[in-house]
């Protein structure tokens, strides 16, 4: 499920990009063009959550973290100070 909402997401980006890059060459006014970029932003966000959800799901289960060693027990003998 999560593939499928990634390629609408991915659609809908390139849809906003390409509106953008026409309304450009059109020569809309700048407002205008600053929301359509912002809209299309905002559809890159959502691909980019959309992409990070399916990473996720597709890894396999995390395994425990290993506790970290600090440099006082990495040769089992204290520092001097």
């Amino acid at each position: 499920m999560i593939s499928r909402e990634l390629q609408y997401a991915e659609q809908r980006m390139q849809q906003k990009w390409h509106d953008f890059v026409m309304a450009e060459q059109r020569g809309a006014a700048a407002p205008v063009l600053e929301r359509m970029y912002s809209a299309y932003m905002l559809a890159v966000e959502e691909f980019n959550r959309c992409s990070s959800a399916q990473e996720r799901e597709q890894q396999p289960q995390a395994k425990p973290a290993k506790k970290p060693v600090s440099p006082q027990n990495r040769s089992g003998k204290k520092r001097a100070s």
